[in-house]
């Protein structure tokens, strides 16, 4: 997906990345399938280990960049954090039981969606984080 224009936009540093993780899920209200555009060292991982803490989530929150996907429990059920980062291909993504994760209706937050583009439902809510020159961090959602 192409950046475009956006419905919603925040801007900040380390400091208020607990604020805007909560303000984002008011934001996406029902949405139940995140995907995270970055590049490299942009945020996407510390973002979403902030959306995690504001879900309370219980167990331990680590990168899935080797395990593909991490599954982690909240007082609001299942949260999936899916790290597409090593797959080659959509194939690989559905033998990893990526595919079974995203229509599973549980909150999902991925990285590097672009590797599987298709495999996406159309009401996926795509974000984008931008890290900016004063070592700010831009989380943008795109207009659909």
């Amino acid at each position: 997906m192409q950046k475009g224009s956006f419905m919603k936009e925040w801007i900040f540093d380390e400091q208020g990345i607990p604020v805007v993780a909560q303000a984002f899920f008011e934001y996406m209200k029902d949405k139940r399938v995140i995907a995270f555009h970055g590049q490299m060292g942009a945020g996407k991982t510390t973002f979403i280990h902030a959306l995690c803490d504001a879900k309370k989530v219980s167990s331990t929150v680590s990168s899935p960049t080797f395990s593909i996907i991490n599954e982690y429990n909240s007082p609001e059920g299942s949260l999936f954090h899916i790290d597409l980062y090593r797959l080659k291909n959509e194939e690989e993504a559905i033998r990893a039981g990526v595919e079974d994760a995203l229509y599973s209706g549980s909150l999902c937050l991925v990285e590097w969606p672009e590797r599987i583009p298709h495999l996406f439902a159309e009401d996926t809510m795509h974000v984008f984080i931008d890290l900016l020159d004063d070592g700010k961090r831009r989380i943008s959602i795109a207009d659909k």
